[in-house]
């Protein structure tokens, strides 16, 4: 993340965003497939086997494919989706996978504030407490208690496109999108307009 100054003077939080290039890789058909949807591929590879390979003949190799539901509209196998589809003011959604924990306590994971760090509380501090009743049998499902805490699917929506460098293929997104550096993300517009980048 960095900031960027608009012109008035005020200072915005952004997240900068490489959006390389996608090359439309499949154009899937009620008739053959039994489905519609538009197949994409981004992050230029060096090495693919057979298959990939076979599969992108006379495209870019591509690292990554990524399939949506949608009517393809008036695309076509080869064209290439660029960052110039954005523009300035465009409000769109991000869709990433969140930064990995592990597994956390009740503390960290749901924000539970432990027990008094006083007398007759020893090695309690970071505990639950109580989780049922004898009276109610088993735990009810969905009791919030430690566990796998992120690596999930998050998404961040209405944020704001504040800058595009068609040049440096950059995207400045105003606030905090999903996921670690170097992840991959699925950026999309509310008029349908969707690209996964790096």
């Amino acid at each position: 993340m960095t900031q960027i100054f608009r012109d008035d003077g005020i200072v915005v939080p952004v997240t900068l965003v490489k959006a390389t290039p996608c090359v439309v890789t499949q154009i899937k058909e009620e008739a053959k497939d039994g489905y519609v949807a538009v197949q994409i591929g981004s992050k230029e590879t060096k090495s693919l086997n057979k298959p990939e390979a076979g599969h992108l003949k006379d495209l870019p190799a591509v690292a990554t494919l990524r399939e949506f539901h949608t009517a393809a509209a008036d695309l076509k196998r080869g064209d290439k989706i660029e960052v110039s589809i954005f523009v300035p003011g465009d409000r769109i959604d991000v869709v990433g996978t969140s930064k990995g924990h592990g597994f956390q306590g009740v503390v960290k994971r749901h924000g539970f504030h432990g027990s008094p760090a006083s007398h007759g509380h020893k090695d309690q501090l970071r505990m639950p407490g109580s989780i049922g009743s004898r009276r109610q049998g088993p735990v009810a499902k969905g009791k919030r208690m430690g566990g796998h805490m992120g690596d999930a699917q998050v998404t961040v929506k209405n944020l704001e496109i504040i800058s595009v460098d068609s040049g440096k293929q950059l995207l400045a997104i105003k606030g905090a999108v999903p996921g670690a550096r170097g992840s991959l993300l699925l950026i999309k517009t509310r008029e349908g307009k969707s690209v996964w980048q790096k």
